[in-house]
C-alpha cells in the first residue's frame, strides 16, 4: 500500500486482563486516521499460562476457545473478540498480520521417556557425552480441544531438542536421538547452530511436522482472514520449511499475502544470504537498521550521522525491509534490549516516515506507552504520520554530507497536491544546509511543521533555500498551504 504504516500493537509489558482484542477493535477508526494501515497483533493462540504473551506457544489451534491451561481467553481476550477486532480493522481498511510462533512448543501435557545426547550450549554440534534417557514434557493431546480443527498429537519424535530433563529436575539443551534426528541446516551459525532456542524444538524436518504446520497455515490464515503473518524466531527455523510453508499459504490465500520475519542479526552479509536462501519470499525487519539508531541515541554528537542508513537492509534491499525504531524485543527489560534513547526517537522515527525506501513499523510501546505510563512521543508521532500520509511522496534527494547534521527531499509527485517535504536531523548543534527543490518551485514559502522552528524560508529563483534544524532534533519542512 502506498505509504503504508504497519503498527506492532503490544507491549512486553500490557496487564493480562483479556482486553488487547476489545481495546484494539475500538481503536480502529483512529488507527486508520492517522494513517495507520496494517496492525501486527501478538501471538492470538493458546500459550503454556493464561498471562504468557503467547510465545511459549501450547496450542496454535486454541484462539482462545477452550478450556485449557486453566483458561479459555489468552492473555488478550477470547476468540469472538479476536474475530470481532479483525473485522473492525478490516472496515478501515487495516490488514492484519497474526504474530506466528512455529519454533517450539511449551506446556506440555504429559511427560515422555527418550534418548538424548546433553550438548554444549556454546557449541551445539558438540556432546557433551554418550546418549542417555531422560524424561520430558513433550506429549501433547490437547485434551481440552477434543480432537476440533485437527486430531495431531504431539509426542517427542516429533521435535529435535528440549530443554528440560523432568526426571533429574534440570534444565540444558537435550538432543533428541533417533533415526534422522539431528539440527536442522539452514539456521543461524551462531553456538554452531542456532536451532534450539526454547521449550521443545520443533523438528522442522519431520515429515508429519512439515505437514501439519502446512495445515495449520491455512487453516488459521482463513479462519481469521488474515491479511498476512510476522514470523517469529526464523534464525532458528530451517529456512527451506519457511519458504514452503509461505508458498503452501500463499497456494490458499494468494501472492500478495504479506509475511515478514523476525532474524535477530545485526549484520547485512547473514540477512543477505538468508533472502537468498529463501527466494527473496519474505520482507526481514532491519535489524542492522535498530542498531544504527541505537548507536547514534548512544553516542549523541560522536556519531557520524552519515553513517545512520550504512550496512542496512533498507539501503541494500529497499523492497524488503521493514523498518523499525524499538519492538519487544529490544524495549527495557527485554532479551535482546537495545532500546532507542528517547532523546533520538522523534529523529529516528522522522527517518522512517519520511524516507522513500522501507515499510515503517510503529511500536505500541512508543505510541501508547509501557506499563500504563503515556509515552512522550505521541504528538510528534501524530505530526511524523500526517506528514507522511500528506506529503513523503517523489523521489528522494539525499544530503548525507555532514556528521551532525544530514537530511533529504522527496521531491512530490503529480498525485497528492502540494506533496514533497525537506527532512533534517541533527545530533549536535543546530544546523542548516541549502537544499535545492528545482525552479518549478522558485518563489514558493516553505514552513515547518513540527513546531520547531517558527521562520519560514521562500525558495530563490533557482529553487534553493537555507532550511535549518534545531540542537539534536528533527525538522519537516513543506510547502505552506
Amino acid at each position: 500500500m502506498e505509504n503504508g504504516v504497519m503498527m506492532q500493537y503490544f507491549e512486553w509489558n500490557l496487564p493480562n486482563d483479556g482486553k488487547l482484542w476489545k481495546q484494539l477493535r475500538e481503536d480502529a477508526s483512529h488507527l486508520h486516521e492517522i494513517g495507520v494501515t496494517a496492525i501486527w497483533i501478538p501471538p492470538a493462540y493458546k500459550a503454556d499460562e493464561q498471562q504468557d504473551e503467547g510465545y511459549a506457544t501450547y496450542d496454535l489451534y486454541d484462539l482462545g476457545e477452550f478450556e485449557q491451561k486453566g483458561t479459555v481467553r489468552t492473555k488478550y481476550g477470547t476468540k469472538d473478540e479476536l474475530k470481532e477486532m479483525i473485522d473492525e480493522l478490516h472496515k478501515n481498511k487495516i490488514a492484519v498480520y497474526l504474530d506466528v510462533v512455529l519454533n517450539h512448543k511449551a506446556g506440555g501435557d504429559f511427560t515422555e521417556k527418550f534418548m538424548v545426547v546433553e550438548v554444549d550450549p556454546d557449541q551445539r554440534n558438540k556432546a557433551l557425552g554418550k546418549p542417555y534417557e531422560i524424561q520430558g514434557w513433550t506429549g501433547y493431546s490437547f485434551h481440552g480441544r477434543k480432537d476440533k480443527y485437527s486430531d495431531f498429537k504431539w509426542h517427542y519424535y516429533h521435535f529435535s531438542g528440549t530443554g528440560f530433563d523432568d526426571a533429574r529436575k534440570r534444565s540444558g539443551i537435550f538432543q533428541i536421538q533417533g533415526e534422522g534426528k539431528a539440527w536442522s541446516d539452514g539456521v543461524d551459525g551462531e553456538n554452531g547452530n542456532y536451532d534450539f532456542l526454547l521449550c521443545n524444538d520443533i523438528d522442522l524436518d519431520h515429515p508429519e511436522v512439515v505437514a501439519e504446520l502446512n495445515r495449520w497455515g491455512k487453516w488459521v490464515s482463513n479462519e481469521l482472514d488474515l491479511d498476512g503473518m510476522r514470523l517469529d524466531a526464523i534464525k532458528h527455523m530451517k529456512d527451506q520449511f519457511v519458504a514452503q510453508f509461505l508458498d503452501t499459504v500463499r497456494s490458499e490465500r494468494g501472492d500478495d499475502f504479506y509475511a515478514v520475519g523476525e532474524y535477530w542479526n545485526g549484520d547485512l552479509e547473514t540477512l543477505d544470504n538468508y533472502l537468498e536462501a529463501v527466494g527473496h519470499k519474505v520482507n526481514l525487519f532491519d535489524v542492522p537498521l535498530h542498531y544504527n539508531m541505537f548507536q547514534a541515541s548512544q553516542e549523541g554528537k560522536d556519531y557520524d550521522l552519515r553513517n545512520i542508513l550504512k550496512n542496512t537492509l533498507v539501503e541494500h534491499h529497499c523492497e524488503l525491509a521493514v523498518t523499525f525504531v524499538d519492538n519487544h524485543d529490544s524495549q527495557h527489560g527485554s532479551s535482546l534490549e537495545s532500546q532507542v534513547e528517547d532523546w533520538f526517537k522523534p529523529l529516528a522515527y522522522g527517518l522512517i516516515f519520511m524516507m522513500k525506501d522501507g515499510y515503517p513499523c510503529l511500536f505500541y510501546g512508543d505510541y501508547y506507552g509501557v506499563k500504563g505510563e503515556k509515552s512522550p512521543h505521541t504528538k510528534i508521532i501524530d505530526i511524523l504520520l500526517n506528514a507522511r500520509k500528506k506529503y513523503a511522496y517523489g523521489d528522494q534527494v539525499d544530503y548525507f554530507d555532514h556528521p551532525s547534521t544530514v537530511g533529504f527531499i522527496r521531491t512530490g509527485d503529480g498525485e497528492h497536491v502540494n506533496s514533497g517535504l525537506v527532512f533534517l536531523i541533527s545530533n549536535d548543534e543546530a544546523g542548516s544546509k541549502t537544499m535545492c527543490l528545482g525552479k518549478e518551485h522558485a518563489g514558493e514559502v516553505w514552513c515547518e511543521i513540527t513546531g520547531s522552528i517558527p521562520d519560514e524560508v521562500t525558495l530563490d529563483k533557482e529553487g534553493n533555500g537555507e532550511f535549518s534544524v534545531d540542537a539534536r532534533n528533527l525538522a519537516v519542512w513543506v510547502k505552506k498551504a
